[in-house]
């Protein structure tokens, strides 16, 4: 079982499903040629696509395109269904950065036949997380930047303030449509600059002074 180790500590939670949010940002929607959506759009991963801060991002070889997607992470601690904003607000205890690897040539071709996104998403390593930073020792002010480098050039950079969901409302409706548990991951979104990378590339990961990462690809 993989967990999520919380900054400066020894405490770690279990990790159980993995929910991410798709087109969060107008801009990134905009880029790849989507609708904005009017509620979020959601899928999984599984828990076993997780790899962390300095290990290695295998390239899957069944797919050329591989995109890197920066994100504001949300820990769940405790289990909500249904939860009122409230409840919502409580339910996220901590919060990371993490980047959702997309294989962005099998993802379109997945979606011009109707199919489900997996393939493209859910191969091993294609989530990759910091450590996490709980909200009793920082709380967001949505003027946080999530910003990633690709080799030191700066691909992404934009802040909290442009999702178009929240992490509140993001919470609030996940658990109106299925259950959240305590070591739940929730991936809010990537905003626009998504970009390919090649194996031997270094990305670096932050999410203002709040937590950061770097990873290889192989």
């Amino acid at each position: 079982m993989k967990s999520a180790r919380i900054k400066n500590s020894t405490e770690e939670y279990t990790i159980g499903k993995i929910v991410c949010v798709g087109r969060n940002y107008a801009e990134h929607a905009k880029e790849l040629g989507n609708e904005i959506p009017e509620k979020p759009v959601l899928f999984l991963k599984p828990a076993s696509a997780l790899i962390y801060s300095g290990d290695q991002i295998i390239h899957p070889d069944y797919g050329n395109e591989l995109h890197h997607e920066v994100e504001l992470v949300l820990l769940i601690g405790e289990t909500v269904k249904k939860a009122s904003k409230a409840q919502s607000e409580k339910a996220i205890i901590g919060y990371g950065v993490g980047l959702d690897m997309t294989l962005r040539d099998v993802q379109d071709g997945l979606k011009k036949k109707g199919h489900p996104w997996t393939l493209a998403k859910c191969f091993d390593s294609s989530a990759v997380i910091s450590d996490f930073v709980l909200k009793k020792d920082h709380r967001l002010k949505s003027e946080e930047r999530l910003e990633l480098k690709v080799n030191g050039v700066v691909k992404q950079s934009d802040s909290l303030k442009s999702m178009i969901f929240n992490p509140v409302e993001i919470v609030e409706y996940i658990s109106s449509v299925m259950t959240l548990e305590k070591g739940d991951l929730v991936f809010t979104g990537t905003p626009a600059g998504v970009s390919r990378v090649n194996r031997g590339d270094k990305l670096e990961a932050k999410l203002g002074e709040v937590a950061e990462l770097t990873c290889t690809v192989v």
